[in-house]
């Protein structure tokens, strides 16, 4: 496979070695992840015992939504090695991990001292965070945002029925990211998909669109999600229910969809918020929400969920009445005419 860039034809590469993948991700992390994004090279910095006898090859911050910011541990796996004898055994390690509060406090206490006896990532730290304080910072995201970004340079086959099978762990946990490398000469590029921006919200390794699979419930969604967060749920399945009494509410791999004649609105559950989808256009949504923000999606994202469409960022239960009025118009838009 080959990309054009600047009238160059750059070919893909293959890696010879995980090391080199592992020194192009973290030297580019910038380019390949955004601006509003920290990574930190683990490899040298943490001892195995720290995580379990298991030292990922990353640590990754990403603060481009600044209300609800996510860390991950980062694995960087060639396509090539063998699935259930390295990559399987290696992420599933990490599962422990996260369930081990005594080994999350070792963590959280390594993380800060990286972070304070490095000028270049403490800086960036600073820049982000302010006046916040960082240890507390680090505490609290590590609590409630538990993720396992793994990079790898192809597609790997097993992964849509390892992550289907274990939909608990991998199915929640882990996000799959490909980055590809091209080169011609001195000149060299990269692809990464998804974007960093969509990996929470899309994952090509989802079945759930021809999958009718029961294990994704809606405990399975809101297992993680604060009291606060359930409740706006609970109140949004209400106002939906008053508003048609027959639409269904179906719970996937990824989201609950609200279903009427068609899926009208796509959630994704936070441990803080509800990323509500409404199946419409910006300029509507936004005549009509004014106390949410909102997000304009992506082009890939809003091909997945097939149909112009915006993500309602609901973190409180104050201004559900407007939620009432984009469903309501939902329901509107797609009633026969």
């Amino acid at each position: 496979m080959s990309i054009v860039v600047n009238s160059s034809r750059l070919l893909e590469y293959e890696y010879k070695n995980e090391k080199d993948f592992e020194i192009d991700i973290s030297e580019n992390s910038k380019y390949l992840f955004g601006d509003k994004t920290i990574y930190i090279n683990s490899k040298k910095k943490v001892e195995a015992k720290t995580l379990g006898g298991a030292i990922p090859d990353g640590f990754f911050f990403d603060f481009s939504d600044s209300s609800d910011p996510q860390f991950y541990i980062v694995e960087v796996e060639l396509s090539k090695h063998d699935f259930f004898s390295h990559i399987f055994p290696q992420i599933t390690k990490f599962f422990a991990f996260f369930k081990n509060t005594k080994m999350r406090s070792t963590l959280v206490e390594k993380l800060y001292d990286i972070i304070e006896n490095d000028i270049s990532i403490k800086s960036q730290f600073l820049n982000i965070l302010g006046k916040r304080e960082l240890y507390k910072f680090i505490y609290d995201l590590l609590a409630n945002s538990q993720n396992i970004l793994l990079v790898i340079d192809s597609h790997k086959e097993e992964l849509p029925e390892i992550m289907d099978t274990y939909f608990d762990t991998w199915g929640k946990l882990v996000k799959v990211m490909e980055v590809k490398k091209y080169r011609s000469g001195n000149k060299e590029a990269f692809s990464v998909h998804p974007d960093l921006e969509n990996i929470q919200l899309i994952d090509e390794t989802d079945l759930d669109k021809a999958s009718e699979q029961s294990s994704y419930t809606e405990d399975y969604h809101l297992e993680n999600a604060l009291p606060e967060t359930k409740s706006i749920y609970k109140q949004i399945k209400v106002i939906a229910k008053k508003l048609k009494p027959d639409i269904v509410f179906n719970s996937k791999k990824y989201y609950i969809s609200i279903k009427s004649l068609s899926n009208i609105v796509f959630m994704n559950i936070r441990k803080k918020k509800i990323v509500f989808i409404a199946m419409m256009p910006l300029s509507p949504i936004k005549s009509i929400v004014k106390h949410y923000s909102i997000t304009l999606l992506s082009k890939p994202v809003q091909d997945f969920y097939n149909g112009s469409c915006a993500a309602i960022n609901i973190n409180n239960e104050k201004y559900l009445n407007e939620i009432a009025k984009i469903i309501k118009e939902l329901l509107r838009r797609e009633s026969p005419r």
